[in-house]
């Protein structure tokens, strides 16, 4: 095998799976990508759970095959500056130039590399790379990270066919607040669907099509997604269980409302919780006509108080929230200001953004 590539080329492919090769390990193939190079060069990277493919650019020499350092790789090609040739020697190693410089690197057999799911599928659907981009960003923070729960630790694709096109409901929740968004996508589904993503595939996603305004094809197997733009593919293990019932969390009643500017709120909320308990961030909201008193108190510490104006009408109510669970949910909505719908003050708080009620929230509020 031998070919000269690009250093920016080699570069911005090794970027896209240094996510996706597993560093920590026991098996070093993971550790690995692997070239192959036929009439065309590609490369693939896997964890066994996801895996990604797609074309590389390059002068092709000699054809071939071999399991690289993706690691190591990306280092040389960050440092180096020309373009670089790669020529397999023998024993799996692999001869690196580029200029005056000459790495060698121990490499592993292409046969050693893990086979990839193929992509069939029974249902797909197109949906622009941005919009999903943007879906993911407002839901993925509300994952979780549980040993015990672990089908929280995905997203939801809750995929509803109707006579023209699909509803697309896209939610995270971790058991103490939910992220939920709906858009409307083309594509031939056969059913009803509920798909969990694990959280890894989905922030792997959202990085492959990074300001990419291109559609992205989504194809759905059994147990696999695979999504594929520009000649790439991620392909994703599904998470296998059954997602809790995310519309019985979705408070449809809450009758007190308030209006607040969101960038008011969210620093009113980062300089207020630096006085909070490591542990809860626990802040308590003091609600009163046209305003809100932001207050935290911490034993060890001190307290802080700030007080910031909005549009509330009701009766006077104070409310605990994590201030993180706040921040997060804040910093992934657009516009100038947010809608909070409330009901007690342990009952689960809607947040909204003010012009998109296809972008729904909850917090699960804290005694404070």
């Amino acid at each position: 095998m031998k070919l000269k590539i690009q250093r920016e080329a080699i570069q911005n492919a090794l970027q896209y799976i240094q996510g996706v090769v597993d560093k920590k390990t026991t098996m070093p193939i993971l550790s690995h990508f692997l070239l192959q190079v036929d009439d065309a060069a590609s490369l693939m990277a896997t964890d066994l759970d996801i895996a990604l493919k797609g074309p590389l650019e390059a002068e092709i020499i000699q054809k071939g095959g071999l399991c690289i350092p993706a690691r190591k790789l990306f280092e040389i090609a960050k440092e180096v500056e020309g373009e670089l040739l790669l020529e397999s020697q023998d024993n799996n190693w692999i001869k690196v130039t580029s200029g005056k410089s000459t790495f060698k690197l121990m490499g592993l057999p292409a046969s050693d590399f893990p086979a990839l799911p193929e992509m069939s599928h029974t249902d797909e659907f197109a949906i622009d790379a941005g919009q999903l981009r943007s879906m993911i960003e407002k839901t993925v923070y509300a994952t979780g990270d549980s040993d015990t729960r672990y089908t929280l630790n995905g997203l939801l694709l809750h995929l509803i066919p109707s006579k023209d096109d699909i509803e697309l409901k896209i939610v995270g929740t971790d058991g103490h607040r939910l992220s939920a968004i709906t858009t409307r996508v083309k594509g031939a589904l056969s059913e009803e669907k509920k798909l969990i993503l694990p959280k890894k595939a989905a922030l792997e996603l959202k990085k492959l099509i990074e300001g990419s305004s291109d559609s992205i094809t989504v194809y759905i197997d059994k147990n696999h997604l695979f999504f594929s733009r520009d000649g790439f593919v991620l392909t994703s293990r599904l998470i296998e269980g059954t997602y809790p019932n995310y519309e019985q969390v979705i408070p449809k009643s809450n009758d007190k409302q308030v209006s607040v500017n969101k960038i008011a709120l969210l620093k009113a909320l980062k300089r207020t919780s630096l006085m909070s308990r490591e542990r809860t961030n626990a802040i308590r909201l003091d609600l009163e006509p046209e305003k809100i008193t932001l207050i935290s108190m911490n034993p060890d510490l001190g307290e802080a108080r700030e007080e910031i104006s909005a549009q509330y009408k009701g009766e006077e109510m104070s409310i605990g929230y994590n201030a993180r669970y706040m921040m997060d949910i804040l910093n992934a909505m657009d516009g100038e200001s947010v809608l909070l719908e409330l009901q007690e003050p342990l009952s689960p708080t809607l947040i909204l953004e003010s012009d998109n009620r296809n972008y729904t929230c909850v917090v699960m509020p804290m005694r404070t």
